[in-house]
């Protein structure tokens, strides 16, 4: 029982607070400017490397510097709202979605040209679990790394629930015709729809660093797990998408558990297919997802 919950329930409930964090990026994005952004994954690498450049220029931890990243990453992720998206937003969806994988390319690129390849870490050196009553043992970075995502978590739920602008959000994620009748600048919800799901993507990066290494192909190795949590919770629906990525981390790691005999019931090479085969298992029962979410 001790093995399950420390190597297996635990690192289930961190990889699903990550992908819960990304997947509310990409369920806003879809909800509210109606096409899928395949370039998020790729601003989440971003995220991380400014993190890394700042923690490598202060020597200050990650958590500290994550807010002057998520700043960064904000700018970056307006910047190209305003020079590729923008020109876009009438035209057929189709578009925007070449042009989401297009620049899913162009930002690994410029990733790849001023950061380089090679392996990076942001928390060097290796920390001793936590140990209690001599049986849970659990890393503090996976302490904080769960306590910052449902930090994240009730910031965006108050957002959505209690602000004019998170009002505004739902109501054009529901119909953005009447939201425009109704005086709603959709142009203002468009910026806050990118800024929340830039600043979600980088801290949804910088745990996936602290908790693994940073890479330039980490953000796009969690793209598909994202899109699945996402869809399984219901697009546009953004606490769908924390239930789905909270059942997608679970499903991945309870996978290598032993559940018959003393062998793995999978391989751990197999675990993004999980994600895959939950992902279609869902679109082919419930398109709509667990939250009843949006089906174009």
């Amino acid at each position: 029982m001790a093995e399950f919950i420390n190597f297996y329930l635990i690192p289930g409930l961190v990889l699903g607070s990550i992908y819960a964090l990304g997947a509310i990026g990409i369920t806003l994005t879809f909800g509210i400017l109606r096409f899928a952004n395949f370039a998020h994954g790729d601003i989440m690498t971003l995220g991380v490397y400014f993190t890394w450049s700042l923690v490598q220029f202060t020597d200050l931890h990650p958590l500290v510097v994550m807010p002057v990243a998520m700043v960064m990453t904000v700018i970056a992720v307006l910047l190209i709202d305003r020079g590729f998206y923008k020109p876009l937003r009438n035209a057929p969806v189709i578009m925007l979605v070449m042009a989401s994988f297009g620049l899913m390319l162009m930002v690994r690129s410029v990733v790849q040209f001023f950061w380089g390849v090679q392996l990076k870490t942001v928390l060097p050196g290796i920390q001793l679990p936590m140990i209690f009553g001599d049986f849970l043992r659990i890393a503090p970075k996976h302490i904080m790394i769960i306590g910052c995502a449902l930090v994240l978590m009730f910031m965006v739920h108050y957002l959505l629930t209690y602000t004019k602008i998170g009002k505004a959000m739902r109501a054009m994620s529901d119909s953005p015709e009447l939201a425009r009748l109704t005086g709603i600048d959709t142009e203002k919800v468009v910026m806050t729809t990118w800024i929340v799901g830039a600043a979600l993507a980088c801290g949804a990066g910088v745990f996936l660093a602290v908790d693994t290494q940073v890479e330039t192909m980490m953000g796009f190795k969690l793209l598909l797990p994202m899109f699945a949590a996402a869809i399984l919770g219901g697009l546009g629906k953004p606490y769908g998408a924390v239930a789905g990525g909270l059942i997608i981390g679970l499903a991945e790691e309870l996978s290598t558990y032993h559940w018959i005999g003393s062998d793995p019931l999978l391989s751990p090479g197999y675990k993004q297919g999980v994600a895959f085969a939950i992902m279609i298992l869902m679109l082919l029962w419930r398109p709509t997802g667990l939250f009843k979410g949006k089906v174009f």
